[in-house]
């Protein structure tokens, strides 16, 4: 029997939605100068772009996986990205990550991340790891953001 679920975190940041959804949508590859929690993003340049992560996801050990977007809403600053690789299916079928940036009237914004997912049995935990990782990386990306 299998386990699935969202996990979800609001983030109040100080970069615009524009900002945010500019980065994650078209300089992806940025996000490694960004933060300690990405150690490499490989891009791989075919029809439907692959990008290679190695990232401290939980207990700081390196993980790599695979991400794709699935879909890209400009109008609603919505990212939808698949996950996958061998450090991430043998846990799960389903594993996808949602990214929404909304402005504030008082200026910067609020980033939301989604993560759904189902496990290949109970004996695997929800993601929260991976909830963390997306927090602190958010946290580290917003801060060189308003620099910018």
């Amino acid at each position: 029997m299998s386990l699935a679920g969202k996990l979800s975190i609001e983030i109040g940041v100080h970069a615009t939605a524009a900002k945010w959804f500019n980065l994650l949508a078209t300089h992806l590859h940025h996000v490694q100068n960004l933060t300690d929690a990405v150690l490499e993003i490989k891009h791989w340049h075919h029809n439907q772009s692959i990008n290679q992560w190695t990232s401290i996801i939980a207990d700081g050990k390196a993980t790599k996986y695979l991400e794709s977007i699935e879909s890209a809403d400009e109008d609603n600053k919505t990212i939808t990205f698949k996950i996958f690789g061998e450090d991430f299916e043998h846990k799960f079928k389903v594993f996808k990550v949602i990214f929404q940036a909304i402005d504030k009237d008082e200026g910067g914004g609020v980033i939301k991340w989604i993560i759904e997912y189902e496990t290949k049995s109970e004996e695997f935990d929800p993601p929260f790891g991976f909830l963390q990782f997306v927090y602190k990386g958010s946290r580290d990306i917003d801060a060189n953001l308003i620099k910018a």
